[in-house]
């Protein structure tokens, strides 16, 4: 059935990839030949090193963004560090095109911001900056610039997120939470790799869980990050007690 989502589904051709590289050796990554997504929010969750920022990577670079992050205009390189996984990649796109795009790094946001900047050209500062609550992102701390930037997007768009929760406080993804429901409840499209027990606690959002050495969809309350975290908050003094004296 045809829906209206930028990224209908993705597929993975393995035989693209060279025999001897890292890639094969990412044990949930590897078992992939599709992957469709089904509602307008989409979390990649999961232990660091099962994949999920690879794979994110490698959908948001095989659908023409610059590997450190911006829109599709930017285009810009200061680290050329980018797996293979791309060309193995192939997109199924809905018939709607994205009137705006996004694709966040949290490593690579200085740059997306000094970029930014380039970008301004003549426009004066005062005009320029309104968007972005009215004053350079530079000018900003990280969350702050990145929460910016992000409000800036105001139509329905496709996002591809990696750890946005990075630079964030809670009450600062909590405000990322309500924006991203906002705009996805108008039609945007997003694809996150987060450990944020926050932002994965989006109403109605779909998970993919990379742990158990596969990729498998999975409920809110049985994701890790919900998991240790319940049980810090419930069970604090014991559960630091059992660790501090192992």
């Amino acid at each position: 059935m045809i829906s209206d989502r930028f990224i209908q589904s993705i597929r993975v051709n393995w035989n693209k990839i060279e025999k001897d590289s890292y890639l094969h050796q990412i044990t949930a990554l590897r078992q992939i030949t599709e992957l469709e997504f089904s509602q307008n929010i989409t979390f990649f969750a999961g232990e660091n090193g099962t994949g999920k920022s690879t794979l994110l990577e490698g959908i948001a670079t095989a659908y023409g963004f610059n590997p450190e992050g911006g829109t599709l205009n930017y285009r810009f390189s200061t680290f050329d560090d980018v797996s293979e996984l791309q060309n193995a990649i192939s997109i199924t796109k809905g018939y709607r095109r994205p009137k705006s795009n996004y694709f966040f790094r949290a490593e690579s946001f200085f740059n997306v911001a000094s970029k930014t900047e380039d970008y301004r050209d003549h426009t004066p500062k005062e005009i320029f900056y309104q968007k972005y609550g009215g004053k350079s992102l530079h000018e900003q701390s990280h969350g702050e610039s990145f929460l910016s930037y992000f409000q800036s997007f105001d139509q329905a768009g496709l996002y591809l997120m990696d750890e946005p929760e990075a630079a964030l406080s809670p009450q600062r993804q909590l405000t990322l939470l309500i924006q991203i429901v906002k705009m996805a409840e108008k039609g945007s499209q997003f694809l996150i790799a987060s450990h944020s027990p926050i932002l994965l606690g989006i109403p109605g959002a779909e998970i993919l869980s990379f742990d158990q050495q596969e990729i498998k969809y999975c409920q809110y309350e049985d994701t890790e990050s919900y998991q240790v975290t319940e049980m810090f908050l419930n069970h604090r003094g014991a559960l630091l007690n059992r660790l501090l004296n192992d």
